[in-house]
């Protein structure tokens, strides 16, 4: 094949999906920290996944432009960690390029891997070698060669393959802390999957499938659910239809059968949308949004009787909504991420508007980060990220939102808590940010977690299962008990002007256990004020601050 069509080119996304897919629990296992938040690969597998959403729900009928668009616009509001957010902005650029191509030769898919490649690093505000970047990077620059030499497409990607292949194994020769830990990067070795999944396709050669399955449940998105009652979110900005119009058929004509069922279907979707007809010929629940109610109703007469009809006029709903956020509109907002029911209530206690469900081991997308974002009834929000991995994402939430948006770069929830604690609703966002921005400085933070593999790292000899305790991403403790461990991470933490030690424990941690060791640490640390929190947060036996 030496012109690229639309139809191979969603395949080849398709295809590097399935491949990733396939292969994203290895991917998640090279990440550099032993700890249960090595989510390389599936934050990367998702992000391609909703692209591939897209594509799928194209049709028969596309062209290139709309391929184009759905891998574009389907992995920047799927990008989740920094990983997935550097994966989108390849595409994104790729894409680009190939916008005005008329036919897309090897040469011309050599210059889209150059725009993916700047893209990619005009992304990251410090780009580090030895990353998916040096990976990109290196393929784009060796790309122009091959398609000197090679116009068939197969051929042309299994010289790309080789070359990616090639510096992938150079990446721990990059970064030291790779070589200590004997892996190759990550993000490169998810970038490499998405590409020889995509010369599968074109190769003729089967992927292993696994379904297509986009998974928002990180995500505060409200969705219709079908149960003894039809509620859904409807889009008010823009009514076609209406009136929602809801109705049982009951004690249905003896002539009726289920082709009058699904005749009635039919009927209802040639006046509006939202259609949904359940039941038999015993029971039919019908709703249904349209301009023609009396329409909507007199189908169902000739199949039977109405009960409990209602019929809702959705314009006016829509304007007793408007003036309501209107009178209650804030001036300014804030979102955070956080995984734990105690560390949510805790940002809803202190004045965050809306919590995302996220963090290690469960980044949200662009589009989670933007959902929660426009939901807040303010037009200027303040988003509290929480987590390294996630600043990247939220920070993209700016380029998609009408709204004012800004991020705090908190790193981690310890870090989110104490700049949340710095809001103040009586300033505007700017000053806001910059206070919230300088509150988390001094704060020194731990995690404590376990080991999830055998390795040498900072000095400790790890085994699988061992308790170990973090900070400022290096490993500080080690032991067998989880209460020792921490004991451990706070004496590293303490400087000479702390005052207080505050603990946010897990879900895995009990009530008891945990007030102990706050006693425990009390009693040996008697000029400090000792607090203990419930968190709730999975993976982390505890979050520690000290300051």
């Amino acid at each position: 094949m030496k012109i690229l069509d639309a139809a191979t080119l969603k395949e080849m996304i398709i295809g590097g999906y399935k491949y990733l897919s396939a292969n994203k629990e290895m991917v998640n296992s090279l990440n550099v920290f032993p700890v249960p938040d090595g989510d390389t690969g599936t934050n990367m597998s998702l992000t391609i996944a909703a692209a591939v959403k897209e594509l799928e729900d194209l049709g028969g009928k596309f062209d290139m432009s709309d391929v184009l668009k759905c891998i574009s616009h389907g992995t920047l509001r799927g990008a989740r960690g920094n990983s997935g957010v550097i994966l989108s902005q390849i595409m994104r650029g790729l894409t680009k390029a190939l916008e005005d191509v008329a036919e897309i030769n090897t040469k011309a898919f050599a210059k889209a891997l150059a725009a993916a490649r700047e893209m990619a690093y005009n992304a990251v505000t410090k780009p580090k070698e030895g990353t998916v970047l040096t990976v990109i990077r290196y393929v784009a620059e060796k790309a122009p060669q091959l398609a000197a030499k090679k116009s068939d497409f197969v051929e042309f990607f299994a010289e790309i393959l080789k070359k990616g292949d090639e510096i992938l194994e150079k990446t721990p020769d990059m970064l030291p802390v790779l070589k200590k830990a004997g892996v190759v990067d990550a993000g490169g070795k998810g970038l490499m999957c998405v590409l020889t999944g995509a010369y599968k396709v074109l190769a003729g050669e089967t992927i292993d499938e696994e379904p297509v399955v986009v998974d928002y449940t990180a995500a505060p998105v409200q969705t219709a659910m079908l149960s003894e009652n039809i509620s859904e979110e409807h889009d008010y900005e823009n009514i076609k239809f209406a009136y929602c119009t809801e109705y049982f058929v009951v004690n249905l004509k003896k002539h009726c059968t289920e082709e009058d069922v699904e005749k009635l279907r039919d009927k209802l979707m040639a006046i509006g949308d939202c259609v949904i007809v359940i039941g038999d010929i015993s029971l039919i629940k019908v709703h249904v949004h349209t301009n023609q109610p009396n329409k909507a109703l007199g189908y169902a007469l000739q199949l039977g009787e109405l009960d409990k009809v209602k019929i809702e006029n959705m314009l006016q709903q829509h304007r007793a909504i408007v003036e309501e956020r209107e009178r209650n509109k804030k001036p300014l907002g804030m979102v955070a991420v956080c995984a734990g029911a105690g560390l949510a209530r805790i940002f809803k206690d202190m004045g965050v508007d809306y919590v995302i469900e996220g963090g290690q081991t469960m980044n949200p997308s662009v589009e989670d980060i933007l959902v929660a974002v426009e939901k807040v009834n303010a037009d200027n929000v303040i988003v509290l990220p929480n987590n390294k991995n996630i600043i990247m994402a939220a920070e993209k939430v700016d380029e998609l939102s009408k709204k004012n948006v800004c991020v705090v770069p908190t790193a981690s929830v310890t870090q989110g808590i104490r700049a949340a604690m710095a809001f103040d609703s009586e300033q505007d966002m700017s000053v806001n940010c910059t206070n919230m921005s300088k509150a988390f400085k001094d704060l020194t933070c731990g995690e404590v977690t376990h080991a999830v593999r055998n390795t040498n790292m900072d000095g400790f000899s790890l085994h699988e299962g061992d308790i170990i305790g973090l900070s400022n991403s290096k490993i500080v403790a080690q032991s067998k008990d989880i209460s020792e461990t921490t004991e451990k991470v706070v004496q590293k933490l303490m400087g000479d002007f702390s005052e207080t030690i505050t603990l946010y424990y897990g879900s895995d941690v009990k009530d008891e256990d945990a007030q102990k060791l706050a006693n425990d640490l009390q009693a040996k640390y008697p000029d400090y004020d000792v607090a203990c929190y419930n968190g709730g947060q999975p993976h982390y036996y505890y979050f520690i601050a000290v300051e």
